[in-house]
């Protein structure tokens, strides 16, 4: 299969291409990025791969350039943000040009509007992957795994690490910077999903609520703790495949000084005072008059307590009686390290969800949330492996108890 991984030489898209490259997965891989020669350097550093590495220097604002490169492969990888610009216009033109697609969309509203091409890509015969990174995606598949074991699904949460992880690791400066000195494309991302409102489910239905709402949660095993929400796509794409009837939303694991000064943030974005590129920059390097305002909440907010920090819990019932089950990566060697890095978390499995539909196996037409096509237990496999692992301890654990 021939693969085009737009904005391929970025951080995110350069490990898709080095992951899917060194796997052999696919038959030729052209990254194309607007950085040509970024792209070229990429190409030479895999020249050795199994798989034949090209480049090529692109616009995808220019409309005709995005459909020839398009139409010259098989499957499109898009790691080009922000997708609230881009996400739609490569999808559209992907279906256009019959080619597969895959991305790491991490924003809610250009996924509901993806996700309405689902019945143009069922005639033009094109398989779409939506949000097939770390969150959404991999707690995609987290969700499906700890619902599974429910004939019911009433409230529903993904949780993803901001500054706490088992190995104390927090979220590193250059993933908040760029080498330009500018905010990342990630950074300014995260500053809109927490300011304004977002989209989750409230009693079954989806409702616009303001972010950084904390949620207190009991799970499993004695792990207790509050966790925050953030705008994400999780609950829109949830709320399509597992239906909860009660609640759903997608949380940061964070720390109570943590919360309090983005929420300190979120109130300058609200009030017209911070631009979301600014605040990007404040969270990268706090400035004290902020930290001091955010003093007052730090102090009693509640913390995360014992929850893991990257995880799903689905709450409802089995057999008639209620059920909580907790599905979460284990802290083993390697996936510590994997959840600190943005990069990998997310390239990996981008190629790793690629390998299904290069293989026909995940291949359906129409639009989908990873957790509609991608066999959970192949992708859990093939993580373990590709971080070194031999299956013991298990990467994934699964706790449930009756309510």
């Amino acid at each position: 299969m021939r693969v085009l991984a737009l904005g391929g030489a970025g951080a995110m898209g350069a490990v898709a291409v080095r992951t899917a490259a060194c796997a052999g997965i696919a038959e030729h891989i052209v990254v194309a990025d607007r950085d040509h020669a970024a792209a070229q350097r990429l190409a030479r550093d895999l020249s050795a791969a199994p798989v034949p590495i090209s480049a090529r220097g692109i616009d995808i604002t220019d409309d005709a350039e995005l459909r020839r490169a398009l139409s010259e492969a098989d499957l499109v990888l898009n790691t080009v943000g922000p997708y609230y610009r881009f996400g739609l216009t490569v999808l559209r033109a992907a279906i256009d040009t019959g080619t597969h697609y895959l991305d790491i969309c991490d924003d809610w509203e250009p996924t509901l509007q993806m996700l309405e091409l689902d019945a143009t890509a069922r005639a033009a015969g094109v398989t779409a992957v939506i949000g097939m990174g770390a969150s959404p995606g991999v707690s995609n598949l987290l969700a499906a795994t700890a619902a599974a074991p429910l004939d019911s699904v009433r409230d529903l949460y993904t949780a993803w690490p901001v500054d706490v992880t088992a190995g104390g690791n927090e979220t590193s400066r250059d993933q908040l910077i760029g080498t330009d000195g500018s905010p990342t494309a990630a950074a300014v991302h995260w500053m809109q999903q927490s300011s304004g409102s977002i989209t989750t489910v409230r009693a079954g239905s989806l409702a616009e609520q303001p972010p950084l709402r904390p949620v207190t949660l009991k799970l499993p095993g004695g792990r207790d703790g509050t966790a925050y929400t953030v705008g994400h796509p999780e609950p829109v794409t949830l709320h399509r495949t597992l239906k909860p009837t009660g609640d759903s939303a997608n949380l940061m694991v964070i720390s109570p000084s943590a919360i309090a000064y983005l929420d300190v943030l979120r109130r300058g974005i609200d009030r017209g005072r911070l631009t979301n590129e600014t605040a990007a920059r404040r969270i990268a390097e706090p400035d004290l008059a902020g930290v001091i305002r955010s003093w007052p909440r730090a102090l009693v907010n509640k913390g995360p307590g014992k929850l893991p920090p990257f995880f799903a819990a689905a709450f409802g019932d089995r057999g008639g009686r209620a059920m909580a089950v907790l599905a979460h990566l284990n802290p083993v060697a390697g996936v510590d390290e994997l959840l600190t890095d943005m990069a990998r978390a997310t390239g990996i499995p981008l190629a790793l969800g690629m390998s299904q539909v290069a293989d026909g196996a995940a291949r359906r037409s129409g639009v989908h949330p990873p957790d509609a096509v991608i066999d959970r237990d192949r992708f859990f496999a093939d993580l373990d492996r590709e971080l070194g692992r031999t299956g013991s301890p298990p990467l994934i654990v699964v706790d449930h108890e009756y309510r």
